[in-house]
């Protein structure tokens, strides 16, 4: 019962605040005929990470993990005409689907995907004197979330935004005897912003459409 009313609940939100559009539902419906895994975040979430984004006045994002561009879509358009976004995405098969879905969506000249190993890719980005970018958002493989989250301080100014997705992993994120290596390095991660001297940050747990999870919301200070 609790998981229909869940997605009950994200259904009357997405309708009357978060409602779809022909981008947006052409970009879902790309990213399953390529048989991408459907982990995209929902509508709702995918609203939130807009509104987080315009609060911020982001003028330069950083999104670590594509996918399909879904949550890159919702983030793009909340930057202003001369803004960029560069997202990292490990599979070019992802890539090819992310960029066609930007297109649609008009962000092709916005949005810059980078294929290979997000570390590698961040590595080159440091390299070339990208950033700071003033909002990151981190969806990629769990493993590496300490590593991700100690690039974007790097890759940061003070009052940039840091949003790290999945990280309460049904709860087991609560479970210091843990043998997944997700929830692992998610208990890392948490513990290294919470020691970190440039960070703070909280976490929330959420329940809907995805099931229940949580993300963490840092920012870095002077």
């Amino acid at each position: 019962m609790a998981n229909d009313q869940w997605n009950s609940v994200d259904a009357y939100f997405i309708e009357h605040l978060a409602p779809a559009d022909d981008a947006l539902d052409a970009a879902v419906a790309a990213s399953d005929a390529a048989g991408l895994p459907q982990i995209a975040v929902a509508a709702n979430q995918g609203k939130l990470l807009h509104l987080l984004a315009l609060t911020q006045g982001a003028r330069s994002i950083l999104e670590i993990g594509t996918l399909g561009a879904y949550s890159t879509i919702w983030l793009g358009r909340a930057l202003p005409a001369d803004g960029r976004l560069v997202s990292l995405e490990y599979s070019p098969a992802h890539a090819e689907v992310a960029r066609a879905n930007l297109a649609g969506a008009g962000l092709d000249k916005t949005v810059e995907v980078r294929v290979g190993a997000a570390l590698d890719s961040l590595e080159q980005l440091e390299a070339e004197g990208a950033g700071p970018f003033d909002f990151f958002f981190i969806d990629a493989d769990k493993v590496n979330n300490p590593n991700y989250v100690e690039w974007a301080v790097k890759l940061s100014r003070p009052g940039s935004l840091i949003v790290v997705d999945n990280v309460v992993r049904e709860g087991a994120v609560a479970d210091a005897s843990s043998d997944d290596p997700a929830v692992r390095a998610t208990r890392r991660m948490v513990e290294l912003v919470g020691q970190h001297p440039r960070l703070t940050a909280t976490a929330v747990q959420t329940v809907g459409a995805r099931g229940y999870d949580g993300f963490l919301l840092a920012r870095v200070l002077d």
